[in-house]
C-alpha cells in the first residue's frame, strides 16, 4: 500500500507535502507532484498538511480518482527508483491521464 496524489494537485503543486516527507519520496512532474510507490514508507506525513487535499491512502482514494494511483506508480516506469526526489528536481513530464487534463482553475 502506498499514498496517491489525485487531482486536486493538478497545476497547484503546493509542495508542503515536499518539505514534510521525511523519505523525499514525493517527485514533482510539470502539472503534478506524484508519490513513489517503492520509497514512500506509508508514515502519513504529508497528507494533513496538504492545502488541497489531494493526498489519499491508496484504499482510501475517492472512486472518481482511482485512476491516480495507476498514473503515480506508472509515472516512474522510466525512472525506476532513483532514491530521493530531490536529486531530480523538476522531471519536464507528467502521466498521460494527467497531461490530458485541461488546465485546472485556481480556485
Amino acid at each position: 500500500m502506498t499514498y496517491v496524489i489525485a487531482q486536486p494537485c493538478v497545476d497547484v503543486k503546493d509542495k508542503a507535502c515536499i518539505e514534510e516527507c521525511p523519505v523525499d519520496c514525493i517527485y514533482e512532474g510539470q502539472r503534478s507532484l506524484y508519490i513513489h510507490p517503492d520509497e514512500c514508507v506509508d508514515c502519513g506525513a504529508c497528507e494533513p498538511v496538504c492545502p488541497v487535499e489531494a493526498i489519499f491512502y491508496e484504499d482510501d482514494t475517492p472512486e472518481e480518482w482511482k485512476d491516480y494511483y495507476k498514473a503515480n506508480v506508472e509515472f516512474f516506469d522510466d525512472l525506476g527508483s532513483p532514491g530521493g526526489a530531490s536529486k531530480l528536481g523538476l522531471i519536464e513530464r507528467d502521466h498521460p491521464v494527467i497531461a490530458a487534463l485541461p488546465p485546472q482553475a485556481a480556485e
